[in-house]
């Protein structure tokens, strides 16, 4: 008994960790993608080279691009005219203190300067509040809009209480005119824990002349994507100067494509853990194998007995696979437990959503169906070839 529950729990460590390793992949995989769902399928963004994710060179490296300035990311959006939107946005700082009254954030908070489109190409959508308008974006006032996190530090959970009331990031003094709905977070990352500010105010107080910028640009059909990248290639070497014979510079990636990425860069993940699980189960095979094989000699007796009363080789043979079977699928049972509990809690742990991996669990189960049967059928047809006199005999 004792060395069946030791294997039963070899099984359900391997079983544990194929499950849970697998399921926590899923998860941050479903964030991702239900996050790039909401942006949409017809965005696109242009960054130096080199900065994308999805950037690669077949190992070789390669120049980086110069970033995209200020004055760039606005010519491009004054000279782009395919039938689209495009959002210029630059990061503040990462790091700011937010204060109101007595209270105050920790100095995590990200502040991002954003033009008229920013909002919708990303997804946002207002709880209480309104948005920057024309005159506030081109004069660069000392609005903000915050999110639902910093309600919960400064306003006491309270949306409406944060509207027009005055707050300070870091010496700056702004007025809250708008509260983001709340996203959750995706990565380890808040989309909550952020401000945004016009993108002229950003630029006079925390921008240099070589500072980057982000450029999006949102398609009215997502159909038009490719020739919207195409066109938007070609603005934006004109914009950047260059000449005919020199390589672009920068770089454009669609939404999906970062997705895409990260699925294929998972797949090797998938497929070691896979391995580590099943070099854990071939152990727990041949230690149940064995347990199995101490079993029928010690049950010699209770063979013959079993055969002298009527009992035939199938019958004797079925008795051991199913013993081994049911203690591989326990075993199973039990991993599959603590592995969709331990992959859900480490995706919760990093931003990720809650699933059932019914494609793993199912894995795990066939998984030890097949570890039962190839660790019991030897002993099983040992059992089934004893000789019922000579058994009988056994001491």
């Amino acid at each position: 008994m004792t060395r069946a529950i030791l294997t039963l729990l070899i099984i359900a460590t391997g079983i544990t960790a194929l499950v849970g390793i697998l399921t926590a992949i899923d998860a941050l995989l479903f964030t991702m993608n239900d996050s790039f769902n909401r942006i949409g399928a017809n965005s696109f963004g242009i960054t130096p080279l080199g900065r994308s994710i999805s950037s690669s060179n077949e190992g070789r490296q390669r120049k980086r691009g110069e970033n995209i300035t200020y004055q760039q990311a606005l010519e491009f959006k004054e000279r782009y005219d395919f039938p689209s939107k495009v959002s210029v946005s630059g990061r503040a700082t990462r790091s700011a203190v937010i204060k109101y009254g007595n209270e105050k954030t920790n100095p995590t908070v990200r502040v991002d300067g954003i033009d008229e489109y920013y909002l919708e190409i990303q997804g946002f959508d207002l709880e209480v509040g309104r948005s920057f308008t024309v005159t506030e974006l081109k004069t660069g006032t000392k609005k903000a809009i915050i999110g639902m996190e910093l309600i919960k530090t400064l306003f006491d959970n309270k949306p409406a209480k944060a509207v027009n009331q005055v707050i300070s990031i870091g010496s700056h003094r702004f007025q809250v005119i708008g509260v983001l709905k709340s996203k959750g977070s995706s990565m380890g990352q808040s989309a909550d824990n952020q401000i945004f500010i016009p993108l002229l105010t950003e630029k006079r107080m925390y921008g240099y002349s070589t500072k980057n910028y982000s450029i999006t640009v949102a398609t009215n059909v997502s159909a038009q994507i490719d020739d919207a990248i195409s066109s938007a290639v070609g603005v934006m070497r004109n914009v950047r100067r260059l000449r005919a014979s020199e390589e672009n510079d920068f770089e454009t990636f669609k939404s999906d494509g970062l997705l895409d990425v990260l699925k294929e860069n998972t797949v090797t993940i998938r497929i070691a853990t896979i391995a580590i699980g099943l070099i854990t189960l071939l152990g727990a095979a041949i230690g149940l194998m064995n347990i199995m094989l101490v079993s029928v000699t010690e049950r010699t007796r209770e063979i013959g007995i079993s055969k002298a009363l009527g009992a035939t080789r199938r019958n004797i043979m079925t008795q051991f696979l199913t013993e081994a079977v049911i203690i591989c699928q326990l075993g199973g049972i039990v991993g599959v437990i603590l592995g969709f509990i331990a992959g859900n809690l480490v995706a919760w742990g990093v931003g990720g959503s809650f699933i059932v991996p019914w494609a793993w669990m199912a894995l795990g189960f066939f998984t030890c169906l097949f570890v039962g049967l190839l660790s019991g059928i030897y002993p099983a047809l040992k059992a089934a070839r004893l000789d019922p006199i000579e058994s009988l005999r056994y001491e």
